[in-house]
């Protein structure tokens, strides 16, 4: 590895534009809004996210995505999920995205088609060698891995080799990467979680405790997996790093959107306002427009992320979804089809 593009300088973008160049690497980054990129050339500086955290003066700011991606060995895609393909097809235009190693960080599902982020850059960008395609995953929130405290992630792809040289192009004494082949399943855990992460937001909302918060978890948990076995997943991934970790992460951190934005909602603010007043994209907000489709192709029950739905897209409110999901019929815990 040579040089890399990092497309979308958010925070995430930012913080991974930062690692890669203090690690050596010739790091360019693509913005797509001018007035974004020129606050970037001029300050070096995401103010209102992550104050302080310097873009360091050697990475390369541009709303060209011809120079941006030009002559790179990687392509880091950092944009919102429901952007995703719109940038694709502008890197398609570039006749790059052919011989590179292109590694997604973003935690989605594209509305309407239900794909993973990996599904849609393929398919966007008519990629040719998917073995080359990979998803970056796992607890990381951007406000701790750009301040090096200790983060570990997973990076997930069906080529042992690639996965491997992304793991050793990332991978710092603070930033500690493992290896995944089960792609689908690191990608369904990203996008589910933020659901349930909503659901826990909610919750510390309404003033509950623990012990709810924990339910939520453990229960919210069992939902994800129900799922992503249904669609192919492997079990072991929702108990790592990208499922578990991540869930741990979403549901509690003061730094996660999903559950802040779920808080608000619980506080009597629109998702309007609630949106306003994080200033960031909520990615479990699109996720649970997908919902219900979700649960009704694949056939498994999803009691939490429904109750989301309602809450959010169809006015439900909070304290009646509590009570609803507390007075649903009686049954045991651990359910034989999860396994099956």
């Amino acid at each position: 590895m040579n040089r890399i593009a990092v497309l979308g300088l958010g925070s995430w973008g930012l913080t991974l534009a930062r690692l890669l160049h203090n690690k050596g690497f010739e790091v360019a980054g693509w913005e797509f809004d001018p007035q974004a990129a020129r606050q970037l050339q001029e300050c070096r500086e995401l103010k209102g996210k992550l104050p302080g955290v310097q873009l360091p003066e050697g990475v390369q700011v541009s709303t060209d995505m011809s120079d941006i991606v030009s002559g790179t060995d990687l392509i880091v895609f950092a944009v919102p999920s429901q952007t995703m393909r719109a940038t694709c097809e502008t890197l398609k235009r570039t006749e790059a995205a052919q011989r590179q190693i292109l590694v997604s960080v973003s935690k989605g599902l594209e509305q309407g088609t239900l794909k993973t982020m990996t599904e849609v850059i393929a398919e966007a960008t008519q990629l040719k060698q998917p073995e080359r395609l990979v998803a970056l995953s796992g607890p990381s929130h951007a406000e701790e891995v750009s301040r090096d405290i200790p983060t570990s992630v997973v990076v997930a792809g069906c080529s042992e080799l690639v996965t491997r040289q992304v793991q050793e192009t990332f991978m710092t004494e603070r930033f500690r990467i493992y290896t995944n082949d089960d792609l689908s399943g690191v990608e369904l855990a990203a996008a589910l979680k933020n659901v349930i992460a909503i659901a826990a937001g909610i919750s510390d909302g309404l003033g509950f405790g623990d012990n709810a918060k924990a339910a939520l978890i453990a229960r919210g948990l069992s939902e994800m997996m129900r799922l992503g076995i249904r669609m192919g997943a492997k079990p072991y991934t929702f108990t790592g790093l990208a499922g578990l970790g991540d869930l741990v992460a979403t549901c509690t951190s003061r730094h996660s959107r999903n559950r802040n934005f779920g808080e608000l909602i619980a506080k009597g603010l629109s998702k309007e306002q609630a949106l306003q007043r994080i200033g960031m994209v909520v990615e479990g907000l699109e996720t649970a427009r997908s919902i219900l489709l979700l649960q009704e192709r694949c056939g498994v029950e999803m009691p939490i992320s429904v109750e989301v739905y309602r809450v959010l897209l169809q006015g439900k409110a909070p304290g009646d979804a509590v009570r609803d999901l507390m007075l649903r019929d009686a049954k045991p815990e651990m359910e034989v089809q999860l396994y099956q």
